[in-house]
């Protein structure tokens, strides 16, 4: 796809702000426009990381730790339009995430992760295994090493919570029910010199925790 060129003005349409719309459906109407004046409408993801457009402001939209999108505070209930939205999502080196067309870039509220991976299926075992992941908008991606697995743990009682690199800095949050069959996965394997908790897929080896920390947890 050649790059959008950022330097022509906006279209009327375009130019009426991103910020300034009333509701989630408006917005939709914006950035599918900006997306068509751009070349980039009806041909896939668009390429958000080669757009710089100028910063326009925050606007009240937010992505809670369930998955659920909000829009001025209610909760955005048509999941074509949630995918829209996720299509043009790009996290940046300042840690923030932005919408972003090739007209303007502005900023949302993340509570944990952008995606949720709420379906995992699994083929072949031991070294060949393999694990694909579908995320509540919609993307399907196999982890390996382009789309790599990390693992944090938190709260009082030590939660695990794996994340899914899905594109660019944006990660999927594995939700409960899929991260109890992933870690029904797991094997004991030695890295580098220490037992460790491990996850396969695509030929990588995905470290969880040190295997003694887990009998720890377990208890």
């Amino acid at each position: 796809m050649a790059e959008a060129d950022t330097t022509t003005s906006p279209s009327s349409g375009a130019a009426t702000g991103i910020a300034g719309s009333a509701d989630a459906s408006g917005l939709a109407a914006l950035i599918a426009r900006a997306q068509g004046d751009a070349g980039g409408e009806g041909r896939g993801l668009p390429p958000v990381e080669r757009w710089n457009p100028p910063f326009c402001g925050d606007i009240d939209m937010e992505i809670r730790a369930d998955g659920t999108w909000f829009y001025l505070g209610t909760p955005i209930g048509r999941q074509p339009l949630v995918r829209l939205f996720s299509t043009v999502l790009r996290k940046d080196e300042d840690g923030r995430t932005y919408l972003v067309t090739p007209v303007e870039k502005v900023g949302i509220r993340v509570v944990d992760a952008p995606f949720l991976a709420v379906e995992m299926s699994v083929e072949g075992e031991g070294a060949g295994q393999v694990l694909t992941f579908r995320t509540n908008v919609g993307d399907v991606v196999t982890a390996g090493s382009e789309h790599t697995l990390r693992f944090e743990t938190g709260g009082l009682d030590g939660e695990l919570k794996p994340y899914l690199h899905v594109r660019g800095r944006l990660e999927a949050l594995v939700s409960r029910a899929v991260m109890y069959d992933l870690v029904a996965l797991g094997e004991r394997l030695e890295v580098e010199g220490v037992e460790m908790f491990c996850l396969r897929s695509g030929g990588v080896v995905f470290p969880v925790m040190p295997a003694g920390e887990l009998d720890r947890l377990s208890q």
